[in-house]
């Protein structure tokens, strides 16, 4: 008897689709970011960013209920906006002084750097065809990217801190979300990162920004520091890291299409490379829910 594949569960689908749907709105704000740091200097934008996205999450985490473990709920928002504070520190003054599309490259590693630590930290060893995906994933960012990587400069090592903070991040929030309403927890690590880069903005730049600045930090903060930070929290409750970092992996290819629709050629390569990532992560997705039937097969 062949039997079945394990039926998925309803509140797993959702929450992979809202992990799905995080990284499509993270990709958005690519191009409207670009513009914005144009006329706005980055730390200041950032902090603007995060303090408006707080704001916004404020009113639906006070009503949100509390829970009985919530009560360190402020210390793990900060642990965790710490964490993004630093990887978008590092990740925006790495850019200047490496390329867009090493920069790219060397940021998305984070989905190596996640089973690593979750393996070391959480005891979490990922399956092979996890490791497969991370596989087919990363060489496919780096046809997406345009690769060419021609050494380890100041650029590069401040955007490896960048992988490595946003690693760390998604390690944090595989351990903490699970203890806490995400409501909560979310609000309270992005208004961690808009207060810590609050006073250096002030000797960065400053706060006055042209109309169009404005309107991307208000958009970026609904749509990818508030909502999308959201849908990332409640998905990796029941996602978990490793997972959660392959699927964010469609960001890259989100901001790929859009930058087709508006104009830019993805090319050859770059389209190779979207379809490998694709391939990575339905190799990590679908592998794990093939085993029952194969193992049914080898056992009948």
């Amino acid at each position: 008897m062949y039997g079945a594949p394990a039926a998925v569960h309803p509140v797993t689908l959702r929450a992979h689709l809202a992990v799905v749907a995080a990284a499509v709105l993270f990709g958005t704000t690519f191009f409207v970011v670009k513009d914005a740091v144009a006329e706005a200097q980055p730390i200041p934008f950032l902090a603007a960013r995060f303090l408006i996205a707080a704001a916004v999450l404020f009113p639906f985490a006070r009503r949100s209920g509390r829970l009985p473990s919530e009560t360190g709920v402020l210390r793990a928002g900060v642990l965790c906006g710490l964490a993004l504070a630093a990887g978008y520190v590092f990740q925006t003054v790495g850019l200047q002084y490496t390329s867009s599309s090493v920069s790219a490259f060397i940021t998305y590693l984070l989905v190596v750097i996640v089973p690593v630590l979750s393996a070391v930290i959480l005891r979490r060893v990922p399956g092979p065809a996890v490791i497969t995906g991370v596989v087919l994933a990363t060489a496919g960012l780096f046809l997406l990217t345009g690769g060419g990587l021609s050494g380890i400069h100041k650029g590069e090592l401040l955007t490896i801190g960048c992988a490595v903070a946003f690693a760390i991040h998604i390690v944090l929030l595989a351990d903490l979300a699970p203890r806490f309403n995400t409501a909560r927890l979310n609000a309270v690590q992005l208004l961690a990162v808009g207060a810590v880069l609050l006073v250096p903005g002030f000797f960065t730049g400053g706060y006055a920004f042209p109309a169009k600045a404005w309107l991307a930090a208000v958009y970026t903060a609904v749509a990818a520091s508030a909502i999308a930070f959201a849908l990332q929290v409640w998905g990796q409750r029941r996602v978990g890291p490793t997972r959660t970092s392959l699927l964010l992996m469609i960001e890259p290819v989100a901001a790929a299409v859009i930058g087709v629709i508006t104009g830019d050629h993805l090319g050859w390569k770059g389209a190779a490379g979207a379809a490998l990532i694709l391939a990575g992560i339905a190799a990590a997705e679908l592998g794990p829910m093939l085993r029952p039937r194969s193992r049914m097969l080898v056992d009948g």
